[in-house]
């Protein structure tokens, strides 16, 4: 149950983002990358989750749980990914946006049910109906993640997830993410350039 890349290189044209990275990420455990701006980490997180731009080529091996991902579909692969911008659709109100993700084979009651559970465990009880334009950023990132992982993924991608968050806001929302995946044992890979962003004081330097 990990997230594995083996000698992952991908280049734009004849110029090679960074060095060929390994890695092993286990069920519950949040692997740091850091590296300055345009190093290739936000490259890197759209090659696993199968959305690589044309323009880049790709080598290397991805697995996750034992099942290859390399030419598997993006819907298909299983990964969930959390950007530093929340991307929540403004037209949809909180429910909306959170049942989006779901299985359409369950009914509205039992979406409406998984939604308002998840929302009380993350202390957003009764916040279904808010329109998405009245949120705090708090509140934002909170329904951003419970809507990636609404979908049940194998495993999280993180985006420089914190980044835009206010200081104040930076440490409770920081570790509201990092129970959340421990609580759904899954594998996480983090991007960020802040060192204190790690769950444990340790990260991996793409370069």
């Amino acid at each position: 149950m990990s997230l594995v890349l083996d000698s992952i290189k991908i280049n734009l044209g004849t110029v090679q983002l960074f060095k060929p990275l390994s890695l092993t990420a286990p069920p519950g455990s949040i692997v740091t990358i850091m590296g300055p701006s345009g190093c290739g980490k936000s490259t890197l997180l759209a090659s696993i989750c199968g959305m690589l731009d044309p323009g880049f080529s790709f080598s290397g091996a991805i697995t996750l749980n034992g099942r290859p991902l390399n030419g598997v579909e993006m819907e298909h692969r299983k990964v969930g990914i959390l950007f530093q911008d929340d991307l929540l659709f403004p037209h949809l109100d909180v429910f909306g946006n959170m049942a989006f993700g779901l299985p359409a084979r369950m009914s509205r009651r039992q979406k409406r049910e998984r939604v308002n559970n998840s929302l009380a465990a993350a202390g957003l009880e009764g916040f279904g109906p808010r329109d998405i334009a009245t949120l705090s950023g708090g509140q934002k990132a909170r329904v951003s993640l419970l809507r990636a992982l609404l979908a049940e993924p194998e495993a999280i991608l993180l985006d420089e997830p914190f980044s835009k968050l206010d200081e104040n806001l930076r440490g409770s929302i920081k570790q509201f993410v990092f129970d959340q995946i421990g609580f759904m044992n899954i594998p996480a890979l983090m991007v960020t350039h802040e060192r204190s962003d790690s769950a444990d004081g340790t990260y991996i330097e793409l370069k």
